[in-house]
């Protein structure tokens, strides 16, 4: 499902939330945390369930990927507006402890022309407690 607010299919803002999917991907397949972190503009914020994690992309998002032996984001939904989007996902994989995972949740991020302002992603916390 994709539904545009606000603005036309091509408007240019509609390509960061598409850069964000495909880096984040790419992150996850190379662990390399340089890919996402590169769409965000410094002092943006990055918060999950775990609570504030400061305006360090690159530092957030090897935390997330050091998580699993393997992950891959599909998503599955999104809402775009001029200045944010709601991306929803799935993920599967396998935790760094070798087990298997399989979660869902929703991320909404903030953008300004160039870069990723604000992120926020709320997700199924509950599989990482019966993996345990």
């Amino acid at each position: 499902m994709r539904v545009a607010v606000g603005m036309s299919a091509n408007n240019g803002n509609s390509g960061l939330p598409a850069r964000f999917k495909q880096a984040l991907q790419e992150t996850e397949k190379t662990r390399d945390a340089a890919h996402v972190a590169s769409l965000f503009a410094d002092g943006a914020t990055l918060t999950n369930l775990g609570g504030e994690h400061g305006a360090d992309p690159r530092a957030f998002w090897q935390t997330y990927v050091e998580q699993f032996s393997d992950i891959r984001s599909e998503f599955t939904g999104e809402i775009i507006s001029e200045s944010g989007a709601a991306l929803e996902w799935q993920s599967h994989g396998t935790t760094a402890e070798g087990k298997p995972v399989k979660y869902r949740g929703v991320s909404l991020i903030e953008f300004d022309q160039e870069a990723v302002t604000g992120f926020r992603t709320y997700y199924d916390s509950a599989v990482f407690v019966r993996n345990q």
